[in-house]
Formats: structure tokens, sequence, C-alpha cells
């Protein structure tokens, strides 16, 4: 097991998950890719989970693929070889896939703290997440076209339930580097923060004081929405609030606040 993914957990549940390579800001390679997914796997299994907090130690969020990656190409056993990318590994995602969405399969609210900059592969890992708070001197971009390449880590996916397509075209033909107020209005990051992890941290405490089967069927139901029509997602509002009306978890929050206490899930 390596140090390339460090996390510690709170009493209340709240995770923070940090990428740990500060002299190469945090450049993903497949060895911290590996440690991403280990990390999540284990913080899915924790029933005792409240948030998850993402954010990068040193100078940046993540500058994207360490470019000596690109030195394994030719390597046929590399997991970078042409060919196999194809390759699903974890469901319908390849490796490189998987290490950045299955933030967003987690059933717990995931937080991105945005410092520095998010660049190509680092942006799409904070993609995975379900908000980002950004620094306001921080930068993003969807860089891959600079090195001949196309958002592969499921970039595409979440992009499209975020931005139009002729802004996602723009990002991505160009490769440009995005200012944070510019990308608050475009939809990459969800709001500007003076301390994004300061933020997020307090905004995950917050949230694990919360009923925890309210958060985990309203992260399902945000996620069905953004894959499903009208009438498939009216039809799903009612299933999920039919399970939540009336449990314990939902008379204690309506309790707690009639009583003028903190709930107790």
């Amino acid at each position: 097991m390596s140090d390339l993914v460090l996390c510690t957990i709170e009493p209340n549940g709240v995770a923070r998950v940090s990428l740990n390579r500060p002299d190469r800001m945090n450049a993903l390679t497949a060895e911290l890719f590996d440690d991403l997914i280990r990390v999540a796997l284990e913080l899915k299994a924790n029933p005792a989970l409240r948030v998850v907090v993402l954010h990068g130690e040193g100078r940046a969020f993540s500058a994207g693929l360490d470019l000596d990656n690109f030195k394994q190409v030719d390597d046929p056993a590399s997991r970078i070889a042409p060919g196999k990318l194809g390759e699903r590994t974890h469901g319908d995602c390849n490796f490189f896939q998987y290490a950045a969405l299955v933030w967003n399969d987690l059933h717990v609210p995931v937080i991105a703290a945005i410092h520095g900059v998010a660049f190509g592969g680092g942006l799409q890992l904070a993609l995975g997440a379900d908000m980002r708070l950004i620094a306001p001197d921080a930068k993003m971009s969807v860089m891959e076209v600079r090195w001949g390449l196309v958002p592969d880590m499921g970039g595409m996916w979440v992009l499209k339930n975020l931005l139009r397509t002729d802004q996602i075209a723009d990002l991505v033909f160009s490769g440009r580097v995005v200012t944070a107020p510019e990308a608050v209005h475009l939809g990459l990051a969800t709001r500007i923060a003076e301390d994004p992890l300061d933020d997020a941290m307090n905004m995950a405490n917050s949230l694990a004081n919360l009923s925890p089967n309210a958060l985990r069927e309203a992260k399902n139901l945000i996620n069905f929405t953004a894959r499903n029509d009208r009438s498939a997602i009216l039809q799903r509002e009612s299933d999920v609030q039919d399970e939540l009306i009336g449990g314990p978890d939902q008379r204690e929050a309506v309790n707690a606040y009639l009583e003028k206490r903190a709930p107790q899930f």
C-alpha cells in the first residue's frame, strides 16, 4: 500500500481524501489511480461514512496526467497501451474512468476542494464529485487536446449534464485554461470559496448532522435525474419519498427540529 492517497475519517463520519504527490502538483499515475480506487472502495464499504471531501496536498488539486506515463505507451503490459482502454475493468468503466467516477457512485455527498489547478485528468477527477468549491485564483482546463488526446476519464459523460454542447466543444477543442469565475459561470465549478478546503470541511460537518438515509436517497435521485427522462424522474421522486416518509430518520429529523435539539441518527 502506498501513500499517494491519504484518507482520514472523523468520528462524525466525514472523510478527508488527499492526493499526495505535492512535489509533482499531484500529477496522476497508474499507482495513484490504484490508491484512489482502493480508498474509494474502502469508504464505500464503511457504513459509518457520511460525507467525503476530496482535495490535493501542496500547491494544486491536480495538474493532470503525469506525462511520464506516455513512456509506457509502447509497453504491451501497460494499462495505457493502445487497445487497453477499451477493456471494461469495472462495470461499464475502464480502470481510469472508474478512478474518477467511483466518487459519483458513493452513496454519500462528495465535495471537491479545488486550489491551484485542476487540469486534464485532474479536472475529470474533480468532476466525479457532487460539488466543486474553487479558490478565487484557481484555474481549470479540459487540457487533453494539448497532448493529442480527448477526455477519457468519464469527463464527457459528466460534462454533458453541466454544460451546453457548444461550451463543451469550446473547452475540448481548445484546451484553454479558464479562471475560477468563468468555471463557476460555465458550471465546471459550484462556487468560489476563499479557502476551499476549510469551506468544504465546514459543509461536510454540517451535512454529517443530517439524515444519512435522506442524503443517500437525495444523491441517488440527483444521479437518476441526470440520466433519465421526465416520466421516469417523476416516478422515481415519488418512489423515493415513499421509502423515506414516516421512516425512523425522517421522524427523528422532524422531532429534533420541533424539540429544538440536535438529531440523533
